[in-house]
């Protein structure tokens, strides 16, 4: 399984609820990469969407803990067990997890690669994603030269367990 991720310097991805930063090549990658593809994303995430609408052209999971919700073109789950069993219908490697940070933290030790766009830019973030670079089972096998979308600076790295 795959999740896909924007990180700053703190490994921050959000504030109440919004990307810290849009850049259009992050962007451009994460539908290059989940195009017809399995995304599994949390409620907030969901209804960060325009319209609170699904990702088109793409199979969409959202686990929430309200029993009671439902979204339109999406196929909503309510605990990682549940989730687990409805992933195992889909090809592991069209798999993506794409937010917020609880459905990270939960998935994490499901999935094999990791998509980071890491931004040279510290930003006030409520939202974190663990630091993959602090953890002895990740390595990095690819990264992009560095890239500049005005006066920010990135680079995309993927990282695999070892």
């Amino acid at each position: 399984m795959n999740l896909i991720v924007a990180v700053d310097k703190n490994w921050g991805i959000g504030k109440s609820n919004k990307l810290l930063v849009s850049i259009p090549a992050d962007m451009k990658l994460f539908q290059q990469e989940t195009m017809g593809k399995t995304v599994v994303m949390g409620r907030k995430t969901l209804e960060s969407f325009p319209g609170g609408m699904p990702l088109v052209n793409r199979t969409n999971i959202v686990l929430t803990q309200n029993k009671d919700y439902r979204a339109k073109g999406a196929l909503v789950v309510h605990n990682l067990e549940e989730l687990l069993a409805k992933l195992a219908n889909y090809p592991t490697q069209d798999i993506y997890v794409i937010g917020g940070d609880s459905v990270y933290r939960q998935m994490l030790p499901h999935c094999d690669t990791a998509h980071v766009t890491k931004i040279d830019f510290a930003y006030e973030a409520d939202a974190y994603f663990p630091n993959l670079d602090a953890m002895d089972e990740w390595e990095i096998t690819a990264s992009s030269e560095e890239q500049t979308y005005f006066d920010l600076e990135y680079t995309f790295v993927k990282y695999e367990r070892k």
